[in-house]
């Protein structure tokens, strides 16, 4: 077991994947007087690499370096980046390099009584998670794999249609990197360009009737490399495909800016309370507007066409000539 002082595997190679982000060639010794230790020492921290899915590159005669480097996250690149009303929000910023999962972690916060206001990053995930049970890919530096806490009042229904709510913010962030083709596919997910960017994961603890509290989990793919990407099970996308170049730093920034003040207002009252303020913003966004899909839960099976979502976030879909709602729960939409 991890003592609290003591360091993880990939803790220990963050001096030496600092050295190796900028993506030039570094000689052994080089690497090894930086971090006063010798060339074997050097060698058996590269080889640790390849584990994490880091393509570490030999150049004869010279040394070693990353293909096109490492854009690694950094707390205050992350906090330049926050405007005032996110800076104010923000009660503590959590960047780690490797957990099991932000969302679990986020979670036991909350009923710690310390998660409220928190956002935690991490370079990768050993169990990350997404809807229905699935398995989220989340190999070190290839995505933006993000948690934020938040407590309120009133009950688990103030909160209806706050994932695509959620979508609306993400879509809004990538927008100011000039993101192209960016959709969003009923209840919890961002595409683009047909395929899947990024997924929302919401996961509630505390008393649904009254104070309770949700973690707000997201996955968002940026740069995704060889088996790490072979194990994903549905049609993908990553940033770097359509607009390569973000800086992660700025876009973790942008989604902060974005989904802290949407979680503080959500439940206020107002003309357009929860998703209503969002719904407009949603429809014009909506992958499968109009488009004939289906609807699977455990046991059953709805075709007919898409035709947008009501004031709670429901989906309406078109059966028979009747116009149904949805709502998300345990019901996957795929097109047909």
């Amino acid at each position: 077991m991890q003592t609290p002082n003591q360091k993880s595997p990939l803790q220990q190679l963050r001096p030496v994947l600092n050295l190796l982000a900028d993506g030039e060639v570094h000689s052994g010794e080089s690497l090894g007087a930086a971090l006063g230790v010798s060339r074997a020492a050097v060698w058996k921290q590269l080889q640790k690499l390849e584990h994490y899915g880091l393509p570490l590159e030999s150049v004869r005669g010279r040394g070693y370096r990353l293909p096109g480097g490492l854009n690694l996250l950094s707390a205050d690149a992350i906090e330049a980046g926050l405007d005032a009303r996110a800076r104010d929000l923000l009660r503590q910023l959590v960047l780690c390099d490797e957990v099991d999962s932000t969302n679990a972690r986020m979670l036991a916060r909350l009923e710690q009584g310390n998660g409220h206001g928190a956002a935690m990053f991490a370079e990768r995930q050993t169990a990350g998670r997404g809807r229905r049970g699935r398995r989220w890919v989340s190999p070190f530096s290839g995505g933006i794999n993000l948690s934020i806490g938040w407590q309120f009042s009133g009950g688990v229904q103030l909160l209806e249609g706050l994932s695509l709510a959620v979508g609306v913010a993400l879509a809004r962030a990538l927008a100011q990197f000039d993101v192209p083709d960016v959709r969003l596919k009923w209840p919890n997910d961002v595409w683009c360009r047909g395929r899947k960017l990024a997924g929302v994961l919401l996961e509630l603890s505390g008393d649904l009737t009254d104070r309770c509290a949700v973690v707000v989990g997201i996955g968002l793919n940026v740069g995704l490399r060889g088996d790490s990407a072979a194990a994903i099970d549905q049609p993908w996308i990553d940033l770097n495909s359509v607009r390569p170049g973000v800086d992660r730093n700025r876009l973790a920034a942008a989604m902060l800016n974005q989904l802290l003040p949407l979680l503080r207002d959500y439940t206020e009252p107002g003309p357009e309370p929860g998703f209503g303020a969002y719904r407009e913003a949603w429809l014009a966004l909506d992958q499968f507007a109009g488009q004939p899909v289906r609807l699977q839960s455990a046991s059953r099976e709805w075709c007919g066409i898409a035709v947008g979502v009501d004031h709670s976030g429901a989906l309406l879909l078109e059966v028979d000539g009747e116009r149904r709602p949805f709502h998300g729960g345990e019901v996957s939409l795929r097109g047909v």
